[in-house]
């Protein structure tokens, strides 16, 4: 099987390179060749935290638990059962007989302990096979115990209330301790996990390869392969769509959504979901520093005619930090800061800060980014008619990251984002809690910092009742509006178009791509 589906990949980059010198070729059935918006930085899911990276993890690794297709609901995955003690700090899961990892070590209890100490443990033998920007998530896990093969137990410290949903998310996904102690810091470039399809082939900024796996716990995948290709130019993706050298387009640019929509040769597909795209400010330095003059952003960004006219009506203006897909902590009495220039111009001249110069990091795309460099001209033209003068610097994504997540201090004063989650939990506490400083391992790269959101945003992961949960919320949600430590922008409901050869394609409010039941003719 495996020489097989290798040849038909191969059979695959034969196609693409054809497309490539202007002849006309399809890609073959049964290899679904998908088009990501970027190259991966790793295929270690505890070592990224970005979509577009989980998207190809998803399909190659399992968590103890997965949200049920079509929502955020959890179901059982590599754990077939659960309990919770009555005081919710310790859970206890029952493990699914017989499933094995990719290169054949077996899925027990002690390779799941494992995953969790690698993580959380400094001291462990293969912590420095990281970083794990993400094990915040599990911060309040206290100790995980296998006191048998099929039984692992987590300690936690405190009651997490959000601990299940994390454990679905990317960064709960189980690795082969295996492959870990035989790759170490390269792991991420020769993943093993248990999931439906098997790492083959990582070609750096031109294609990663994954093949069925035939003996999948819960039944081998319709499709032979899939072939990742990181297109990072949007036209460039749309050109290779129309031109069938590609079956699945994500985050298609608005302009040619009708296109695609228009043609029975394609089928376009629109999914809600829980994302917020924002500009962070640099709240530690400079003119952001004043609330006032991240006010006057927020007033002067036309955010209705962002909406309207470079996203197409693809997604709706933001209100504050947690996006209204989570209906059950969405603050609905919030209102997106309307836009008032002369508001904006009357706060810069209390703050003193009229005709600022400012440095805006904008990314060339990236996961959830919707039309980064449009956007970001948009912006800037906003923020020039109030009087700041804001610098463009345009990066390729993974650079971005790499100049945006280390924090803005001495570099910019704002900055492109999106975050798509899992729960109204994660956001905030990873980006806008003091304790989530990037010198302290989170993504408050703005360095916002207010004591009665951190209360807020402790209390609520502790709290189970998901009513009380929901107050705290949206209290949180009140005073980080009206602090404006990022300018809200916009909530997207994400797209992709495929060909109409292919079939079964669904998108996830998780934003990730889950390609098993999929088929290709």
């Amino acid at each position: 099987m495996l020489s097989h589906v290798r040849r038909i990949a191969a059979a695959a980059a034969i196609a693409l390179a054809a497309l490539a010198g202007g002849a006309s070729a399809q890609t073959p059935p049964g290899v679904l060749v998908v088009a990501q918006i970027a190259e991966p930085k790793s295929l270690d899911p505890h070592a990224v935290t970005a979509v577009n990276d989980f998207r190809i993890l998803m399909n190659l690794y399992d968590g103890l638990v997965r949200y049920k297709s079509g929502t955020l609901e959890v179901e059982p995955a590599l754990a077939t059962a659960w309990e919770i003690s009555e005081d919710a700090k310790t859970y206890t899961f029952t493990l699914r007989d017989g499933v094995t990892f990719h290169d054949g070590t077996p899925l027990n209890a002690e390779a799941v302990k494992f995953n969790f100490d690698r993580m959380l443990d400094e001291s462990h033998p293969f912590h420095d096979t990281g970083p794990f920007p993400l094990s915040f998530f599990f911060s309040a896990v206290d100790s995980v115990e296998a006191p048998d093969d099929n039984t692992v137990v987590f300690h936690l410290k405190d009651p997490y209330a959000p601990f299940l949903s994390n454990l679905a998310y990317p960064t709960g996904l189980i690795v082969s301790p295996e492959a870990v102690k035989a790759h170490g810091k390269e792991f991420g470039r020769h993943p093993s996990g248990t999931g439906p399809f098997k790492f083959a082939e990582w070609e750096s900024n031109a294609k990663v390869v994954v093949e069925a796996n035939a003996d999948y716990w819960d039944g081998a995948p319709s499709l032979q392969a899939v072939v990742f290709r990181p297109i990072t130019d949007a036209n460039t993706r749309v050109a290779e769509m129309l031109s069938v050298g590609i079956d699945v387009m994500v985050e298609v640019p608005p302009d040619n959504l009708a296109t695609f929509a228009n043609d029975a040769n394609f089928n376009v597909y629109e999914q809600a979901g829980p994302h917020l795209w924002f500009l962070i400010l640099n709240a530690k330095e400079g003119p952001m520093a004043d609330k006032r003059v991240r006010q006057a952003v927020n007033y002067a960004i036309d955010k209705t005619a962002l909406v309207e006219n470079v996203l197409q009506g693809t997604a709706e203006v933001a209100a504050g930090p947690t996006p209204p897909a989570f209906a059950w902590a969405y603050n609905e009495a919030l209102q997106p800061y309307p836009h008032d220039p002369d508001k904006a111009r009357d706060l810069l001249k209390e703050a003193g800060a009229e005709n600022a110069d400012l440095t805006f990091y904008v990314t060339e795309g990236g996961s959830g980014m919707l039309d980064p460099v449009a956007m970001g001209a948009a912006i800037q033209a906003d923020l020039a008619e109030v009087g700041l003068n804001a610098k463009i610097e345009t990066y390729e994504w993974n650079t971005f990251l790499g100049k945006v997540n280390p924090g803005l201090e001495g570099k910019a004063d704002m900055a492109e984002m999106a975050w798509m989650t899992n729960d109204p939990d994660t956001l905030p506490y990873l980006a806008l809690r003091t304790g989530a400083f990037p010198d302290e391992g989170g993504f408050n790269s703005g360095y916002y910092s207010n004591p009665e959101v951190d209360t807020l945003l402790e209390e609520a992961r502790r709290e189970t009742d998901q009513a009380k949960r929901a107050v705290l919320y949206k209290k949180m949600q009140e005073i980080v509006r009206d602090d404006a430590p990022w300018a809200f922008i916009a909530n997207w409901k994400q797209n992709a178009v495929t060909s109409a050869r292919v079939a079964d394609f669904a998108l996830q409010p998780s934003f990730f791509l889950l390609l098993h039941d999929v088929q290709k003719n």
